[in-house]
């Protein structure tokens, strides 16, 4: 079930982060490498907020103030999976940039999915059930 409300979650940061992505770097022509960068936040800062109120039980395992922390560590490795994808896209395998940033988004929702999931919002029942 948890992996089911994160696909909603996701998928509704995911259309924010390919909005944004889109109206700025295909219909303004911005640099499609800044625009990701900042549609990847906008939409990181969205996905945290609805997975702590909809999927995950924040504060269980950590402190608000280290989950924060390592959650902003895991969406900046994700950023860095994001952006390199979408440079290898479509400077080397020449795909559009809509469809790159699809395949970009796509890729790291399973990197956060798994790390959130399985170490930050972990939950103590969870790990003794695991023991």
């Amino acid at each position: 079930m948890k992996l089911i409300k994160y696909l909603l979650v996701g998928g509704f940061s995911g259309l924010v982060d390919l909005s944004i992505f889109s109206f700025f770097s295909i219909l303004l022509e911005f640099n499609y490498l800044v625009v990701g960068f900042f549609s990847f936040i906008a939409a990181t800062l969205l996905n945290y907020v609805l997975s702590i109120l909809h999927v995950f039980e924040s504060g269980t395992r950590f402190s608000k103030r280290n989950e924060i922390i390592m959650v902003m560590f895991v969406s900046g490795i994700g950023l860095l999976i994001n952006q390199i994808i979408l440079y290898y896209a479509v400077e080397i395998m020449v795909i559009a940039k809509f469809f790159a940033k699809i395949l970009a988004s796509g890729s790291v929702f399973f990197w956060n999915y798994y790390i959130r999931s399985f170490y930050i919002f972990k939950s103590v029942s969870d790990q003794k059930t695991s023991l």
